[in-house]
């Protein structure tokens, strides 16, 4: 329905007012269609906040769609910063567990929106988690807002992880 939807509303031409239609349906169009109401960066901002499961895990477009953000925030190494982080909003979800090891905690506020991890990106979480080296610091000095903040993490925590999280 959205692909359908999508070449309506751009049937004669891309609206200019397209940051009005719901996030999901951007997932039809691609970053050349965007470009005529605005940069790359706001049409993966926008991205970020449609729901990807709209479109399979492993599907080819939702891949292509993370090479192309990759390339619009030019991110060439497999470190992300808070920033594009940001603006890559769900799409983390899609990254792999070096970008997750990589890139420390910048991404874990983002991956704790996600539905389901891969076991690689499990095992990145844990291992960025067990570091301590993550503006939340390590889990022994965690509050209960820092558990609300990464709830969508706590079903990948580990016995050890959760040990040490205080009461």
């Amino acid at each position: 329905q959205l692909s359908c939807l999508a070449k309506l509303v751009t049937l004669h031409g891309i609206p200019k007012d397209l940051d009005s239609y719901p996030k999901d349906l951007l997932l039809f169009l691609s970053p050349s269609d965007y470009a005529a109401t605005g940069s790359c960066r706001q049409y993966f901002a926008n991205i970020g906040k449609a729901n990807l499961d709209v479109l399979q895990r492993e599907s080819s477009q939702r891949k292509e769609l993370l090479l192309e953000a990759l390339a619009c925030l030019k991110i060439s190494s497999t470190q992300v910063n808070k920033e594009n982080a940001e603006i890559l909003g769900r799409l983390v979800c899609d990254l792999g567990g070096e970008y997750i090891r990589s890139s420390g905690g910048n991404l874990l506020k983002q991956l704790s929106q996600c539905d389901s991890f891969l076991p690689d990106q499990e095992e990145a979480i844990r291992s960025v988690i067990s570091s301590g080296n993550t503006t939340f610091g390590a889990p022994a000095a965690w509050s209960a807002f820092t558990l609300n903040v990464l709830s969508g993490l706590i079903p990948v925590f580990d016995h050890s992880i959760l040990q040490k999280i205080p009461e």
